[in-house]
């Protein structure tokens, strides 16, 4: 996601909120990789014990979200949470709007906005980011870890940064698993989320399910893994441990119910 917009057009127009539990808030948006396949995008908000906030993949900041947010527990957004090298470019703009929040964001990714200083010409500082080394010990603050665990997979390609809201047991992900089609994202566009020959073809081979974890399996392990697949394997059977049954992605539908089963199904191979 090089771009500073993820789609062209007002994203008031698009965007679908949605509360999904008391203290979760979804606001799910179109995207379309390469312009072509149709990922979707979904920042998540949520609601801490505290009544603060925390922004996790921050999509546009709509007057709408605004809104919310101002009527929302505290109103005040403490944590902004950039989970990978990828979904990162409305940080400038929540930091902006919320000056007091510490961002959260995996090693590498501030030097990459500083590599591009057309597209980011802020230096924003981030003032936690995670490492290899410090996945484990790195502390955000008491009202954080009471109500989240958060691991690094610092294996995948993308560098993840992965929640659990343990009041609710609800994952909620960037890129280490996608739902498609993502049919939420799409649903207040004339076109579908599965139009197109290329999307007839590509999503059904990326839809969660359980069993073996079909492509999605294969490219975890082939692809996405590639770089340290130790490293990743640890990752995954940690979050494996974890007690959930919902699983809120960045790209694709929320899956309701079986997100425990869907996970193993996926990374299976990370087991043996």
């Amino acid at each position: 996601m090089s771009n500073t917009k993820l789609f062209p057009g007002d994203p008031s127009d698009v965007m679908v909120i949605r509360q999904v539990t008391e203290d979760i808030t979804t606001f799910s948006v179109p995207f379309s990789r390469f312009g072509l396949l149709k990922f979707g995008g979904r920042g998540t908000l949520i609601r801490l014990t505290t009544s603060n906030l925390a922004i996790f993949s921050p999509v546009a900041l709509t007057p709408a979200i605004h809104h919310l947010i101002t009527t929302t527990g505290t109103g005040k957004v403490s944590y902004i949470i950039a989970p990978d090298l990828e979904h990162h470019i409305y940080l400038s703009t929540w930091k902006t709007a919320f000056p007091d929040a510490k961002i959260l964001a995996p090693e590498g990714l501030y030097e990459k906005r500083r590599a591009d200083p057309t597209a980011y010409p802020d230096a924003t500082p981030f003032e936690f980011i995670f490492t290899k080394e410090n996945k484990h010990t790195l502390h955000i603050s008491d009202e954080f870890h009471a109500d989240f665990e958060i691991e690094y997979v610092d294996g995948h390609t993308n560098r993840e940064i992965v929640l659990l809201d343990k009041r609710s047991g609800t994952l909620i992900e960037a890129d280490l698993l996608f739902n498609l089609p993502a049919t939420e994202q799409y649903s207040r566009l004339r076109e579908g989320a599965g139009d197109g020959v290329a999307n007839r073809l590509f999503m059904p081979l990326v839809k969660l399910g359980g069993g073996e974890g079909g492509w999605q399996a294969w490219f975890m392990w082939w692809v996405l893994s590639k770089g340290d697949r130790e490293s990743f394997g640890d990752s995954v059977r940690r979050i494996a441990e974890w007690e959930f049954e919902r699983v809120v992605p960045c790209h694709g539908d929320v899956v309701e119910g079986k997100g425990k089963e869907v996970f193993r199904g996926v990374f299976g191979r990370f087991w043996g």
